[in-house]
């Protein structure tokens, strides 16, 4: 399988739905989700059905599983997941850190990842192959090897984190956040899963936690985020998932388990 040319794809969609969501109408039609706060707008809805049109146009074969509702099964072993809008809430209030992120997976694994977000640096393009590591790339230049923080301890780490949109997880949430103000740096909330991912990816943070995450959520950031030397998983050491979601170089992520455990 050419996992670099599954990328290549990634970016095309990932900057062709960028584009259409810098052109952001006067009014957003918000309707909610989950709950009162979780907030879908008319524009993640078009971000997705333009990724759907051109995924499948470029890829008839492949499937797709869209957080939007875009459900297609795949006859090719290739099945793309995509959040069209990562971070709408941020979208919603005019803050950057919103992105599109798109995911290319065979058997439930991922193997290529893009994460665009155009509100930061001039334009900011996260990318990993299985296997090839992860890249960034700023403001149209050129990508950039990037690899995640290691060795740090728990004392000088500096995390990111978000928080569910239901009240009875942010109850649970709020007991780990406790748990870790007192031994870490310092926390950072940036408002999107996708970025925050990537942010341990390139250092910009040491390590990632989260409740709740969702496979559209993961599928890019969390490909990016392991091919750049970080352990990803979830409170009893498996894979990343809706339970838990930790991401860090290999020590802090180690000491991270114990402390949240």
């Amino acid at each position: 399988m050419d996992y670099l040319g599954l990328v290549q794809i990634a970016e095309r969609v990932a900057l062709a739905a960028g584009a259409l969501l810098l052109e952001r109408p006067a009014v957003l039609e918000v309707s909610t989700k989950s709950s009162e706060v979780d907030v879908v707008t008319q524009m993640d809805r078009a971000s997705e059905a333009l990724i759907t049109s051109m995924l499948a146009q470029l890829r008839p074969e492949d499937g797709l599983l869209g957080e939007e509702g875009a459900d297609v099964v795949s006859k090719s072993g290739v099945t793309w997941v995509v959040d069209p809008i990562d971070g709408t809430v941020n979208y919603l209030y005019g803050l950057p850190g919103w992105n599109v992120s798109i995911g290319a997976q065979i058997d439930g694994q991922s193997v290529a990842g893009v994460v665009y977000a155009p509100h930061l640096t001039g334009g900011t393009i996260w990318s990993a192959t299985l296997g090839g590591g992860a890249f960034v790339a700023t403001n149209n230049g050129k990508p950039q090897k990037i690899n995640a923080n290691n060795p740090v301890e728990l004392s000088h780490a500096l995390l990111a984190t978000g928080f569910s949109y239901s009240r009875e997880t942010r109850i649970g949430q709020g007991a780990k956040f406790a748990k870790l103000i007192p031994e870490v740096r310092d926390i950072r909330r940036f408002g999107a899963a996708a970025v925050d991912l990537c942010f341990v990816a390139q250092g910009a943070v040491d390590g990632f936690f989260e409740i709740g995450l969702k496979p559209w959520d993961l599928a890019a950031g969390g490909l990016v985020a392991t091919e750049a030397g970080a352990t990803l998983s979830n409170l009893s050491g498996g894979p990343a998932d809706e339970s838990f979601t930790i991401a860090a170089g290999p020590l802090l992520h180690a000491n991270l388990l114990k402390l949240l455990n």
